[in-house]
């Protein structure tokens, strides 16, 4: 067949006129032959390995950035002795909610810091998908999966570490495996929360939650019945609501309390997207100045809103962070803390009328 007019001709061996191999991906025997050196020596170049000289070292560098060349990094881990592949995998509910895009960006920070790559998924609170998104990070060799397990077994987690896999649990721990957690004393932070709306007067806090189910909303509200029972309130469970999943189901929630006979004269929210599904409720009604609010997490525009809304602070980017230095050391084990903190804005301070 001949060739279109005006098309370099490519060479019988070695790579194609000009750098360009169409669609197939370069290899390290393309790099090999535009050096004008040997398959080993270029293997040598790229795996770091001494025995080259400097300026066949640069030729060959050279002839792999024209190419276009990338390392496969499941073979370059077939090759090292230590099977590393400089990849993590991360497991959150939600990469698009601002607690967990905050935690994402520390573990990227850390791991873009020493040359890891990172790949996401978001289960959604689906076991399911959680135990076959976890299967498949570890299939791909990933050198360790930070994860914010939904409530199951810890099977799946068990065979990513006979797998190879480290394992680094974030925001969630589980039971029946022993691997290093970030946590935040979700107990602690609510009763500051909490308390802080009883020292304004209030004794009819409605508590909003999520399903019992999770571990993070089982802390919370630990915490808030702690509080609501230091200070001699009975906890009523017409005050109480533990659904909270969505902000539709938030909203339902948000709603039920404000049309009690005897509504609350505070709000404890105990996520972000509470928060802000009831700040829209008790701003609609035009409540914002009259019922208190403290929720669980801060978020964007807190500050801004009228009156500022007052939370209890995590810092997720930290707990990213600390996640992802876990993973890159092998020694590294237990469970370690990031505090809370109460920022008073406003909306916090609303005294009981």
């Amino acid at each position: 067949m001949g060739s279109l007019p005006g098309a370099p001709m490519a060479p019988a061996d070695g790579p194609p006129a000009g750098g360009s191999i169409g669609r197939r991906r370069p290899t390290l025997r393309d790099v090999a032959a535009l050096a004008g050196v040997s398959f080993k020596t270029v293997s040598r170049v790229v795996n770091g390995e001494s025995g080259v000289s400097p300026a066949v070292a640069d030729r060959v560098r050279e002839a792999a950035d024209q190419l276009g060349y990338r390392p496969n990094a499941a073979a370059t881990a077939l090759r090292r002795s230590d099977h590393r592949t400089a990849t993590f995998g991360v497991l959150l509910e939600d990469a698009g909610n601002p607690f967990f895009a905050a935690l994402l960006r520390g573990i990227e920070e850390v791991a873009r810091g020493n040359g890891v790559a990172v790949f996401t998924s978001s289960t959604d609170l689906d076991v399911d998908r959680e135990r076959d998104m976890t299967a498949a990070f570890a299939a791909r060799q990933v050198d360790a999966l930070i994860t914010a397990p939904t409530e199951s077994d810890a099977e799946h987690l068990k065979r990513a570490l006979d797998e190879g896999s480290r394992v680094v649990l974030v925001d969630r721990t589980i039971d029946g495996i022993d691997v290093p957690a970030v946590l935040v004393d979700n107990q602690a932070g609510a009763r500051a929360g909490v308390e802080h709306l009883i020292a304004q007067g209030h004794r009819r806090i409605g508590y909003i939650g999520r399903d019992p189910l999770i571990y993070t909303s089982r802390g919370r509200y630990a915490g808030y019945v702690e509080a609501l029972t230091a200070a001699g309130i009975a906890v009523d469970p017409t005050l109480v609501r533990r659904e909270g999943a969505t902000r539709s189901s938030a909203h339902l929630q948000v709603e039920e309390l404000l049309d009690l006979a005897e509504p609350p004269t505070a709000l404890f929210t105990a996520q972000d997207l509470i928060t802000m599904t009831a700040v829209s409720a008790l701003q609609r009604r035009g409540l914002a100045d009259r019922v208190a609010l403290v929720g669980f997490d801060d978020f964007e525009l807190a500050d801004l809103l009228q009156p500022g809304v007052t939370v209890i602070a995590q810092d997720p980017r930290r707990m990213g962070a600390l996640a992802a230095e876990l993973a890159l050391d092998p020694e590294g084990s237990g469970v370690h803390i990031v505090a809370t903190r109460l920022i008073a804005r406003g909306s916090g301070e609303i005294s009981a009328q």
